[in-house]
């Protein structure tokens, strides 16, 4: 019996959880452009050249890990391991590099490390069906302590023409992302990206209408593990070295900015395009408060009562 669905089948998951998709959408977009207007007047560069490249800078490493945490949540899943996968993708990266085979051998060390990580965490959750929650909890200890023997403390480097690439003046991240969407976008129409929606709605009724759900979410957990590590050799090109915890606060960024999005964590719920607004709105947040004089505890105060309105707020108009 083949486990790759049927165009009827997963068709007939798929668009009613599609037609669900967009609820909230449209009013967290005009939740960002009033966001955006506000950071624009406060910071006018905003929209020259130099400008608009730093923002997306630094906005470019949470959308990838709102990304990651995202289609981990789309099938049911969470992972509290994001922050350490970043870090060790930072690490990795700094101490690859430089190397003998360079930039190239260096990349390709941190997407295949992103990739098995991802994988194996996933065919533990999966085939031991064992709490996403649980394991990547102690795998994020496994992941930071691989970061800490790589690089005890920061170091290493980047060559400097990459770090000017992707941190200097230049829309390169904005570049970046356009063609992450457009790959995300063709992962949709491959037969598991058009089971990633039945995985998380509905397994038991997609499983047995012939979707390779395991399969899946498997792969679900292996995309997040590289866009982790993706993450990490960014943030370590905007510094120029590695850090062994320079990514402990984007696990909680990671969930902040997906539940922002509209992202349930019942699975089945949101859009990536939701998840990256969510990462959007939220380093708009961040931005904002820093420049109206905010002190780091109220910008804290201030994130945890904005993302509980945003998850609130739904509710209330379903009662």
């Amino acid at each position: 019996m083949s486990i790759v669905p049927s165009a009827k089948s997963t068709g007939a998951l798929y668009w009613p959880v599609q037609a669900r998709r967009n609820i909230g959408v449209r009013s967290l977009f005009l939740v960002v452009l009033a966001f955006l207007i506000a950071y624009g007047v406060l910071f006018p560069g905003l929209f020259a050249a130099s400008g608009f490249a730093k923002f997306t800078q630094s906005w470019f490493p949470l959308a990838l890990v709102a990304m990651a945490q995202a289609i981990l949540m789309l099938t049911g899943g969470i992972s509290l391991a994001i922050g350490a996968t970043v870090s060790l993708g930072a690490v990795i990266a700094a101490t690859t590099m430089a190397g003998p085979f360079g930039v190239a051998g260096g990349a390709a060390a941190v997407a295949l490390t992103g990739l098995g990580i991802g994988a194996a965490t996933g065919f533990i959750v999966v085939k031991l069906r064992l709490p996403a929650i649980v394991v990547t909890l102690a795998g994020s200890f496994i992941i930071g302590g691989a970061a800490l023997l790589i690089l005890p403390r920061p170091g290493g480097a980047i060559p400097a023409w990459l770090s000017d690439l992707l941190a200097g003046d230049t829309p390169a991240a904005f570049v970046l992302l356009v063609v992450i969407v457009l790959l995300w976008k063709l992962y949709l129409a491959t037969p598991l990206g058009l089971s990633l929606y039945a995985a998380g709605e509905n397994p038991v009724g997609a499983y047995r209408s012939g979707v390779p759900v395991d399969a899946a979410r498997v792969a679900a957990y292996a995309i997040s593990g590289l866009l982790s590590t993706g993450a990490g050799l960014f943030v370590a090109a905007q510094t120029g070295s590695g850090d062994p915890v320079i990514g402990t606060a984007f696990t909680l960024n990671s969930i902040a900015a997906a539940v922002l999005g509209g992202i349930g964590f019942l699975g089945g719920q949101g859009t990536m395009r939701g998840a990256l607004a969510g990462s959007l709105l939220l380093s708009l947040m961040i931005s904002v408060m820093f420049f109206l004089g905010f002190t780091p505890v109220a910008q804290y105060v201030a994130q945890g009562l904005i993302i509980i309105g945003a998850v609130a707020i739904p509710q209330f108009r379903k009662v």
